[in-house]
């Protein structure tokens, strides 16, 4: 009987209306193994009324007594992590492990916000102006929303609905209906932990529910993470309708290998940055730019070599490095993708095309995939690919490969592999990269940093986790105070001012 898939709303599973589902796959065998709703706008609204009614209460909360709930929910995700890495690989394919590490990245956000009592401190000044005290402080949205993808169907909603929750908001989710299952598991588990019903809601669906989490004027804030096109067109939707956005687009992540780099790390560094969970990371490195015509045979050869070594094949078989693609649509437009490059005459050195996985021949499987002498005009360069192919562009010297980066109309991440720190110095300075690695090929910062790319990979202000986190779902009040002091000054017309007479 294939399993089903529910809403999660107001603590309890929550029986859809509207009568649509869509097939949860099995992207190891290609086999349906669940359905989900997908929400009508009627039943998106009615979520979001039932976490209307639940968060004054939760704002009214201490900080500190939401934040021991976020203790709480770290350790039932520790006691219960194995199960949802299984529940993650199902349903994205990547291996168990990386499943794990999906988790945990979204676990390294919730341990930050436990620190929500210190960074929702407001300020304070005394005799501002003559027994006049000048205060902040922080406080919460209202009733706030993430639209989050299917790649990460751990770690994206949790880095959106920890600070949210945090600072006492009630969040409504809507996952990728791809992989739905985790973010209701965790959903589960934050009610466990104590979490109020109401102040986490995860409802499924599609555009119809998107759309109408960025009209309803109960929605105060949106964050999405997803392609750039769907991006921009949050981004536009909700700040047309007065909601501030952050939204976070595609990549297309450049590594820069110096002719002084190690190129056994640095090979290394690509492989894994490459076609680990199958490319589809939006800080995956896409495009190798070695320095040089001797650094790039060298390097070709390194990775060719290190691509015949890959093992491809179910995220739950032990020694598998990556698993299938989401989707079987995933899979054929990358598959075009890579035809496309050799159309426009890259050099195919592996073409990971034609895998099959023996017992799993209906899988989403696709070989890593190596194109050299790519150019910049080729489809395959200029798109987001989001699959197991790495393409290299050879640079003659550091200005062009820094151009390369800083052209490119993505920008994400990027890394540099070099041994000089006058160079590393001078490209962490001037690349035109919202983050950068140095000698580290997937730059995403720890959580008490922010987490966010630059012109087609990022639109809004603020960016992910850190203190911006906390600032996006938050909204700052300053109170000027004077308690009388027995004397009456009168009627001034003057504009207040801290300087000279008066106040």
């Amino acid at each position: 009987m294939t399993r089903y898939i529910p809403h999660f709303v107001g603590g309890k599973q929550l029986e859809p209306t509207g009568g649509r589902v869509a097939d949860v796959f099995d992207p190891s065998t290609g086999q349906v193994q669940a359905r989900v709703p997908l929400a009508t706008a009627d039943e998106v609204r009615a979520v979001i009324e039932n976490a209307a009614d639940a968060q004054p209460a939760w704002a009214a909360t201490s900080p500190q007594k939401r934040a021991r709930v976020l203790m709480r929910f770290v350790d039932l995700v520790h006691q219960n992590m194995d199960e949802l890495a299984r529940l993650l690989s199902s349903e994205h394919g990547k291996t168990f492990d990386d499943a794990k590490g999906d988790v945990m990245r979204g676990l390294d956000v919730i341990e930050f916000c436990i620190g929500a009592p210190h960074i929702l401190k407001g300020e304070y000044s005394t005799e501002a102006g003559s027994g006049i005290d000048v205060y902040s402080m922080r406080q919460p949205l209202g009733v706030v929303a993430g639209i989050t993808p299917f790649n990460f169907p751990a770690m994206i909603p949790l880095w959106k609905a920890g600070p949210a929750i945090a600072s006492g908001n009630a969040f409504v989710l809507k996952p990728s209906e791809r992989d739905p299952s985790v973010p209701v598991r965790l959903a589960e588990l934050f009610l466990e932990a104590g979490l109020p019903a109401g102040i986490l809601n995860v409802v499924h669906g599609d555009k119809e529910a998107v759309d109408t989490i960025l009209t309803d004027p109960r929605i105060q804030a949106v964050g999405f993470v997803g392609s750039t096109p769907i991006a921009e067109y949050i981004y536009a939707t909700a700040a047309a309708n007065g909601k501030r956005a952050q939204c976070f687009g595609g990549a297309k992540n450049h590594l820069i290998v110096m002719p002084d780099a190690d190129l056994d790390q640095a090979a290394d560094a690509l492989i894994g940055a490459g076609f680990g969970s199958a490319g589809e990371r939006c800080m995956a490195i896409s495009v190798a730019v070695p320095v040089g015509a001797e650094t790039a045979d060298a390097l070709v050869a390194k990775l060719t070599e290190r691509l015949g070594e890959l093992r491809v094949g179910p995220g739950m078989q032990d020694g598998v490095d990556y698993g299938p693609l989401v989707s079987a649509a995933a899979k054929a437009r990358v598959e075009g993708l890579i035809q496309e490059g050799v159309d426009a005459g890259a050099d195919l050195v592996a073409d990971g095309r034609g895998l099959v996985v023996a017992g799993h021949e209906g899988g989403y499987y696709l070989g890593p995939t190596l194109f050299d002498h790519v150019t910049t005009d080729m489809s395959i360069y200029r798109e987001e690919i989001f699959g197991p192919v790495l393409s290299v562009v050879r640079a003659a010297d550091y200005e062009e490969a820094l151009a390369l980066a800083s052209d490119n109309p993505y920008g994400n991440g990027v890394g540099i592999f070099t041994r000089d720190g006058d160079t590393a110095r001078d490209f962490a300075a001037r690349v035109n990269v919202g983050m950068v690695g140095v000698n580290i090929p997937i730059p995403v910062p720890i959580a008490s940093f922010t987490f966010g790319g630059w012109k087609a990979s990022g639109f809004g202000d603020l960016n992910q986790h850190g203190a911006d986190g906390f600032r996006f779902y938050t909204k700052t009040k300053t109170v000027t105070s004077r308690w009388p002091s027995g004397i009456r000054e009168g009627a001034s017309f003057v504009m207040p001012a801290t300087t000279g007479e008066g106040h």
